[in-house]
């Protein structure tokens, strides 16, 4: 069984300075925030999510029945794989460095992962993905495209936090993928749990078969007023004018590691990769109350994930790697 490894709080707690998450650091969104404060706990949410529903189709500009709506993203991937195996799919394939739940899930229901898109039956697809915030390759793009039938998911998790270049995909090829989206990232309240995935088009009986699989009320009330306030244009706005921001963090965050002497590699995104001149201890870094994001579990072994932070945030990792790098000299 492959294991499970995020970021985020840990046992000890939530970390004071935290760059291991890929949250949106300008958040919560305050709008957001509000909308999921108000939201009625006390009753069910209607168990069709007529509302939202249409106002997911309506952001999207797609027909309601193709909103399949999920717990959460993890969820989802739990549920398409799951899907996929009823329907005798047993290969699958990934990014080489991907977001573990799509390995997890398929370990966990016997598909074996390939080298080549072309011949898995199950395709993951990311844009842009984790850790790297890199997007697929137009190569990759066809071939997971050019033979059907194949399911293809496409994971925009982090689409809206995207800060330079844009999806190779064009708007006929996402008409023939799973499109999941988990917003909870781009408004900074990770802790609310819901998602979705606007299905291909002529898809009509593999929703269906998904909502079939799915419990009764798979959202609750406070994800219900999450998705709801993402649909509105004062939400939408807010996550686009955070791009700006976020965009000034990670250069800020990129000129320190590389005055460091650390390695970065390309990303379009307020996250991304990096790799120190010399081992570091995260306990050490922990202890601080600084958490970064190993990437050992993604295959990169020796390299981190961090994302863009507060300037407050920023400084304080700057001298933590400062006194760190001190006590490295002390002792030579």
């Amino acid at each position: 069984m492959t294991a499970r490894f995020h970021g985020g709080p840990d046992a000890q707690g939530v970390a004071r300075w935290d760059f291991s998450s890929n949250a949106n650091a300008c958040g919560p969104c305050p709008m957001a925030l509000q909308a999921v404060q108000r939201a009625d706990a006390v009753h069910y949410p209607d168990p069709a999510y007529t509302r939202l529903r249409a106002a997911l189709a309506d952001l999207h500009g797609v027909a309601p029945w193709r909103v399949l709506l999920a717990a959460s993203a993890s969820e989802c991937v739990q549920r398409l794989t799951a899907w996929r195996w009823r329907l005798g799919d047993r290969r699958f394939w990934t990014p080489q460095h991907a977001y573990g739940d799509y390995a997890h899930a398929a370990s966990a229901w016997g598909l074996e992962r390939v080298n080549d898109p072309g011949q898995a039956p199950l395709v993951w697809l990311c844009d842009p993905g984790s850790p790297l915030g890199q997007g697929e390759s137009a190569e990759v793009v066809r071939a997971a495209l050019n033979h059907t039938p194949r399911t293809v998911v496409l994971d925009r998790a982090y689409a809206p936090l995207r800060l330079r270049g844009h999806s190779v995909l064009d708007a006929a090829q996402l008409d023939r993928v799973w499109q999941l989206w988990s917003p909870n990232k781009a408004l900074g309240l990770t802790g609310v749990r819901a998602a979705y995935a606007i299905a291909p088009l002529g898809a009509h009986a593999d929703v269906a078969e998904l909502d079939a699989l799915a419990a009764s009320w798979p959202i609750g009330a406070h994800g219900e007023a999450m998705l709801l306030a993402w649909t509105t244009s004062e939400v939408q706005d807010w996550v686009a004018a955070s791009r700006h921001t976020l965009a000034d963090w990670a250069g800020a965050l990129r000129a320190m590691l590389a005055a460091h002497g650390w390695t970065c590699a390309p990303s379009d995104t307020a996250y991304g990769c990096a790799r120190p001149p010399r081992t570091i201890e995260a306990a050490a870094l922990r202890e601080q109350g600084i958490k970064l994001r190993d990437a050992t579990s993604f295959g990169l072994p020796g390299w981190w994930r961090l994302s863009a932070q507060r300037p407050e945030t920023l400084a304080a990792l700057d001298a933590a790697l400062c006194a760190l790098e001190t006590n490295v000299e002390t002792s030579e």
